[in-house]
């Protein structure tokens, strides 16, 4: 079982950067691809970024070049640091957990968390 409670949201001016983070509990955080995703008002869940054991990562492409995903194996955390954000990124983000490495499909993640609201202003 993985327990997943992700922080960093909040409100923030177009241009400007946000870091999320997503702590894990449980065993064996290093063999599990962790995804983002977000869902935005009146929209259905998106995939954002995930990545794997071996670091290999994989964006959808709206957020190519202004979205990072990391992760702390040692902190049992992954993080998404939000660069250039515009309004259209303002949704609840989750954290998600799964076995399987790949991080092209958005399908089979096991583990979710509540959510961190993310709030860009134009």
């Amino acid at each position: 079982q993985v327990q997943l409670v992700e922080s960093g949201g909040g409100l923030v001016q177009a241009g400007g950067s946000l870091r999320l983070s997503c702590a894990a509990s449980g065993r064996a955080f290093g063999t599990y691809t962790m995804g983002w995703f977000r869902r935005a008002p009146g929209k259905e869940r998106e995939f954002v970024a995930a990545i794997n054991w071996s670091t290999t990562t994989y964006y959808v492409d709206s957020v190519k070049g202004r979205f990072t995903i990391s992760r702390d194996n040692a902190r049992n955390t992954v993080y998404l640091q939000m660069n250039s954000l515009k309004p259209e990124d303002t949704a609840v983000y989750y954290c998600a957990a799964k076995i399987k490495p790949d991080v092209r499909s958005a399908t089979e993640y096991n583990y979710w968390g509540q959510g961190t609201q993310v709030t860009v202003s134009s």
